[in-house]
């Protein structure tokens, strides 16, 4: 790489790159969560249980892979995968 003025490295702008990168996985990550725990909410307030227990199964899904690649704590994925559960419950 050619060599930058003085003050700044090519490894901060690699990492700047990368920051921005993860920020747009993160948000996508995070939106698709926050749909499918729409969709669970939409089927339990319409009192539909088949509808409500296929997207639990969705929203468990993203909730897990969002877990999984750090997007979210885990902890926080097991509050609102049982905050769900319950929801669906009480159909």
């Amino acid at each position: 790489m050619a060599k930058l003025k003085t003050g700044r490295h090519t490894s901060a702008l690699k990492e700047v790159r990368k920051a921005a990168k993860r920020t747009v996985r993160n948000v996508a990550t995070k939106s698709k969560i926050k749909t499918m725990a729409k969709k669970v909410e939409v089927a339990v307030k319409a009192k539909d249980l088949e509808a409500a227990k296929i997207a639990l199964k969705g929203a468990f899904s993203e909730w897990d892979k969002a877990k999984k690649k750090n997007v979210i704590h885990k902890n926080a994925a097991s509050n609102q995968k049982a905050r769900l559960s319950k929801l669906v419950a009480s159909i």
